[in-house]
């Protein structure tokens, strides 16, 4: 007997394809909405893809029909489809959201919206509980809309787990963050420059630990906000080391104190900040019995064999166009010169 309907919004992203599999197994019926209606090859058999443009006027409730127990949404953005969600509250049972961990501040008010200010990096709590201050509601970043998101909703009738994630890793990520040592080990780069002595951590989120939390929620219905990452929050140092144990090279790491000098990039990673960012699980295992089911380290392989194949040994900017958005990733000149002048 079928635990229930599951409708999932997103369903063919990084985080999605994992969540339809795993509710499927535990004996749900799935819809696996996407905007192109696709499906995936590890979905059981009995999951219903469909095509849905959630923008387009009245698509969702008609796609919806008679309803849901659990409506899981993997990429809704703002407090507009908080509302979406909302008014379908008469023929859904519960729902379940990926929101982020970026909506938290410090107590002085830094957020990840303040990290190009002077004196702007957040030093946040370690770990992070849910119970932190976030930032304020609005339009402006995507941390303002994320927690606008969260509050409508948690203001709304329909009950509803908002899952804050940490930094998203896992196979068919759009711009994955381990690249960054990837591409060095299969450019035969035999060093790596690390600022901040290598110490930074940004906790990470294997997309089927997200899944799981996604599962346990779906059935346990509540009004609430959970964080979302991985049992492990390595360092920078430790994720290259375990990216090159995984492709079978040594690089030599290089790591000095601080931030890079005025107008350099030498040094600063995806995940490198001047505090570490480690958020506090224990919520969720009290709440919903999380256990988490695999680790960073553990799950590395799936990650680095997507991005080879992804790469293809073609041009990194479009294999991976998300990438470009940080700043000189693989500047190898400019380490030269720093590593000649130090």
């Amino acid at each position: 007997m079928a635990k229930g309907t599951a409708f999932v919004i997103g369903a063919t992203g990084q985080i999605g394809r994992v969540a339809v599999r795993v509710l499927a197994e535990d004996g749900w019926e799935v819809r696996a909405a996407s905007r192109g209606g696709g499906s995936d090859p590890g979905w059981p058999e009995g999951v219903r893809p469909l095509a849905l443009d959630r923008g387009a006027e009245g698509e969702l409730a008609a796609a919806l029909g008679a309803g849901c127990d659990v409506l899981v949404d993997m990429v809704a953005y703002d407090g507009g489809h908080a509302r979406q969600i909302a008014s379908l509250a008469d023929r859904v049972g519960s729902a379940v959201v990926i929101s982020s961990g970026a909506v938290y501040e410090d107590e002085r008010g830094r957020s990840f919206d303040t990290q190009g200010e002077p004196d702007g990096s957040p030093r946040y709590p370690l770990p992070i509980p849910e119970s932190l201050a976030t930032v304020e509601p609005g339009d402006r970043t995507y941390g303002t809309r994320k927690i606008q998101l969260e509050r409508e909703l948690l203001a709304s009738p329909l009950p509803s787990t908002l899952l804050r994630a940490g930094a998203v890793h896992g196979p068919h990520c759009r711009s994955p963050r381990e690249l960054f040592f990837v591409k060095r080990a299969l450019d035969r780069r035999p060093v790596r420059v690390l600022a901040y002595g290598g110490a930074s951590r940004f906790h990470p989120a294997h997309v089927a630990n997200i899944a799981e939390l996604v599962r346990l929620a779906a059935l346990r219905p509540g009004s609430r906000v959970l964080n979302a990452a991985d049992p492990q929050a390595p360092t920078v140092a430790e994720i290259g080391a375990a990216v090159d144990e995984v492709l079978g090279v040594d690089s030599e790491t290089v790591v000095f104190d601080g931030a890079p000098a005025e107008g350099s990039t030498v040094g600063l990673t995806p995940w490198s900040a001047p505090h570490s960012v480690v958020y506090d699980m224990a919520a969720a295992e009290r709440e919903l019995g999380y256990r988490p089911v695999t680790g960073y380290v553990e799950s590395l392989p799936a990650t680095v064999a997507s991005i080879v194949d992804r790469l293809g040994g073609g041009d990194w900017r479009e294999a991976f166009p998300g990438m470009a958005n940080y700043p000189d990733l693989f500047d190898y000149a400019a380490e030269d010169a720093w590593l000649a002048a130090r």
